[in-house]
């Protein structure tokens, strides 16, 4: 349960896909647009599925449904990849002459 304060996701709805201006590509008409804000919640208490408000970090509030609390970024750049090490090398090499 999230409590006012709490640092959160929301989802709304901006546009149904039927509401979409005809001046964008035929795919894109065919998609809802979509907003996903975090912020800080201004209601009470909140469980995730409710409707809420959010106070963004710059102060605007925006309404939608709670998707998770303190949200955070949960994606990486990858495995290690070996190859990086040699090229690093060869570049350090060409242009700095292999000073380090």
């Amino acid at each position: 349960m999230a409590k006012k304060g709490d640092w959160v996701r929301i989802h709304n709805i901006v546009l149904k896909a039927d509401e979409r201006t005809a001046k964008i590509p035929k795919d894109t008409q065919k998609c809802d647009l979509e907003m996903w804000v975090k912020g800080v919640l201004i209601e009470d208490t909140a469980e995730v599925g409710d409707m809420v408000s959010v106070e963004t970090a710059v102060g605007r509030v925006q309404k939608g449904v709670l998707l998770e609390e303190a949200p955070y970024y949960a994606h990486s750049y990858g495995t290690f990849v070996p190859e990086i090490i040699e090229i690093d090398k060869q570049l350090r090499n060409i242009m700095f002459g292999g000073e380090k």
